[in-house]
């Protein structure tokens, strides 16, 4: 309804306010420099080690060999980065924090073919606005060295000279100092440090003619040390370890068409066998490391089909691209880059990726590992488990299925006597509880050794003990013998390869000692004489030679080395249990092992030990090396007749001929026949011998080592005790199966 002309209007109420007259637009002001550049530094310098990355990239591009970094509170206390380059000149000191000055490039042009990691001259400019700057550089030829600190892109003061080594030493000290806001969320340092250690690792990787360093400021210890090397693969293995750059595999790439993809890319990628958590991919790009997220995409696409769940690969990739196909200047910080057909050369990585993993995955490889004292040391002993497994009304707890042991120490089943049958004549029947007993009742006191020099034999064997080997031996369960020398032990869910010559050897050296002056005695039946011994053994070293004056000389050696014998007798007698008699004849040798006797064709080559290798002079010596001729002769070496099962057996089979071999004229094609006839009755010995030296090492050598074995840090570095499989692995790669 519309008002009429006499109406009168009445005004509405609003409330007391008053109408607020529309605004005019902001005024736009120039900003200060000093904001302008710290808004920019604060893009540049986005935390602690986006700096040292720029300072790093300056070191590579001045020529550098070594680059050191120090860093302190994850960077923002101090930041040092040292290296041996070609040094800053005295003249560009001025401008050198300047922003937009360069060495690298004049004209805009130069971006198309740029070969160096800078080329903006802002990083040192913004590191100065949010940050202390000092720098300490020195040049080919000069003196001395200078050293100046900037502020807001300017110096504080005039270049003063100062000792100085090769180089150039760019130091940051309280990053972010005024920029409280990205200082709060900077607080937790491990995390900043640790970016800074990949960063370094990357760069060592790739960069291996350079030698890197990176450590905490007052650390003694670098957490990354580099070398320089010929060798990728070990610049991966100095930086990640050695599980790592064992499953690599090489890969190139190259494709030469020009109007399509013209690029070359070479990396190592890891094989079906490595896991991961996470993924770990380094990419240099014309020598730059960036990020590529589609490529990196790529990658993981084709990796989750070969890999288990959680398992991510690790990649290394160098791509070289014509400069003029390559944007390096499309993100503030360079980590990015921007590549001419970026599709069809990641299609192709890809392609050639998935061809070279499904190559890898046609068979799996399973490496022997060393034990280690850190992954031993992390070995825990479980003894509460069986304990309340067994309590009555205690509710079972469901073991993973990776995790489930097959045998126990008193279970048969899962060894591999259990499934072949085999009756060799003459074994002992003794059970293996029985002869633990036995074991156990001979062991002699530490009292026993009361020579200074003993006791201090001794506490180097408990000195130098692998508390991880030492937790695998007290509770490992025999499998059976791999070959003549290995047998398979298992501990836990992992199967080891153990040397079991070097593992006895060493338990009859501790033994020894152990029973230093408090052995029983084996009685020999015929006393030999030493003459004849030494003899023997010297002819069995000189096999070949049909000389007369090595006789002449043998038999001088072997009657020296008789009287030596017999003037030692006793002590041999008293302390070793080795009895000599008056006429020279070895009459009786020690008992180191209960139910033990050694191997008696090695009597020869022992007693030449004791004549030729013993340091008669010095106590400790003395008793060290006679003990560990003892040990190496109660070694459970392999017997001298070879082993009957396999290929030894040919060594048993004698040539037998029909016919008449004294005729001449019997040709190739004629009647005669040759037939193989073995030797029963040595093979029947040679079998009796290899199974009780199984029997003894499975016995008698084992549960010895479980009681008394204190097994030294060098069998788990020179390969006498191997881990060969994880179940927690092969259930994953069965698990893909």
């Amino acid at each position: 309804m519309e008002p009429h002309a006499d109406d009168e209007i009445i005004p509405m109420d609003t409330g007391g306010e008053e109408e607020v007259p529309p605004q005019e637009p902001p005024k736009i002001l120039r900003l200060d420099n000093s904001v302008v550049n710290r808004i920019a530094a604060g893009e540049v310098i986005q935390r602690p080690v986006s700096a040292i990355k720029e300072l790093v990239e300056n070191s590579l591009d001045a020529q550098s060999t070594s680059v050191n970094v120090v860093v302190k509170d994850g960077g923002l206390k101090l930041i040092q980065v040292s290296d041996d380059g070609h040094g800053i000149r005295y003249e560009d000191l001025p401008i050198l924090c300047e922003r937009h000055t360069t060495s690298k490039l004049s004209k805009f042009e130069d971006l198309q073919s740029i070969r160096s990691m800078g080329f903006r001259g802002e990083a040192l400019a913004s590191m100065t606005y949010v940050g202390h700057v000092t720098v300490t550089t020195i040049t080919k030829g000069q003196l001395h060295g200078y050293r100046v600190s900037y502020r807001d892109g300017v110096m504080e003061h005039e270049p003063k000279p100062c000792a100085a080594v090769k180089g150039t030493q760019i130091t940051v000290e309280n990053l972010f100092y005024n920029m409280s806001a990205r200082r709060k969320t900077l607080q937790n340092v491990s995390d900043d440090y640790t970016k800074i250690v990949d960063l370094l690792s990357r760069f060592a990787i790739h960069h291996i003619n350079i030698s890197f360093s990176c450590r905490k400021h007052g650390a003694a210890r670098a957490d990354v040390h580099s070398v320089g090397s010929t060798s990728r693969l070990d610049a991966i293995r100095t930086v990640y370890g050695a599980s790592v750059a064992r499953n690599l595999m090489k890969i190139e790439v190259s494709e030469n068409d020009k109007a399509c993809s013209d690029f070359k890319m070479d990396g190592l990628i890891s094989n079906s066998n490595y896991t991961a958590k996470k993924i770990t991919m380094v990419l240099f790009i014309n020598e730059r490391m960036v990020d590529c997220s589609a490529l990196k995409r790529a990658i993981e696409i084709v990796y989750a089909a070969t890999l288990p769940k959680a398992s991510k690969p690790f990649i290394y990739m160098s791509i070289i691209l014509p400069p003029e196909h390559v944007d390096v200047n499309v993100h503030p910080t360079k980590k990015e880059v921007s590549l001419l057909n970026q599709e069809v050369i990641i299609e192709r990585i890809q392609s050639a990726v998935e061809s070279k993993l499904r190559s890898s995955n046609d068979t799996r490889t399973f490496q022997e590992q060393d034990v280690e004292s850190s992954a031993a040391s992390q070995m825990v002993i479980r003894s509460d488990y069986t304990q309340n497994s067994s309590q009555s009304g205690s509710k079972s707890q469901k073991v993973p299925v990776q995790k489930m042991v097959r045998t126990d120490s008193t279970d048969p089943a899962g060894r591999l006597h259990a499934y072949v049958q085999m009756n060799p004549p003459g074994l002992p029947e003794s059970s293996l509880n029985t002869v633990r007993s036995f074991v156990r009742m001979r062991r002699n006191p530490r009292e026993a050794a009361n020579l200074t020099s003993v006791q201090d034999l001794v506490a180097e064997i408990d000195q130098n003990c692998h508390a991880g080997l030492l937790n695998t031996v007290r509770h490992c369960v025999y499998i059976g013998m791999a070959d003549d020398v290995f047998a398979l032990l298992q501990h836990d869910t992992h199967l080891y390869l153990a040397n079991v010559v070097n593992l006895s050897k060493e338990l009859m050296y501790q033994q020894v000692l152990c029973r230093f002056a408090h052995f029983n005695a084996i009685q020999l039946s015929n006393p030999a004489p030493l003459y004849e011994l030494i003899s023997l053994a010297l002819r069995e070293e000189d096999v070949n030679s049909e000389s007369n004056e090595n006789d002449d000389f043998n038999k001088k050696v072997a009657e020296t080395s008789t009287k030596l014998l017999k003037l030692k007798a006793e002590m041999l007698e008293e302390f070793f249990c080795i009895h000599i008699d008056v006429n020279g004849n070895l009459a009786r040798l020690p008992v180191v092992l209960d139910q033990y006797t050694p191997d008696m064709d090695r009597v020869p080559e022992f007693v030449l030990s004791l004549a030729n290798d013993i340091d008669w002079e010095d106590e400790k010596n003395c008793i060290q090396s006679i003990s560990a001729a003892i040990g190496n002769f109660y070694a459970m070496h392999p017997p001298l007749l070879p082993n009957p099962s396999g290929d030894g057996l040919q060594f048993y089979k004698r040539i037998k001929s029909s016919g008449n071999p004294e005729d001449e004229n019997i040709g190739a094609d004629d009647t005669m026949t040759m037939e193989n006839e073995i030797n029963h009755g040595l093979l029947s010995e040679a079998e009796t011998i290899w199974a009780q030296r199984e029997w003894s090492i499975q016995h008698v050598l084992i549960p010895s080592m479980k009681l008394f074995f204190k097994p030294p840090h060098s069998l788990a570095e020179n390969g006498s005790f191997i881990r060969v499989a994880s179940l927690e692995r092969l259930y994953k790669i069965f698990e893909r199966c």
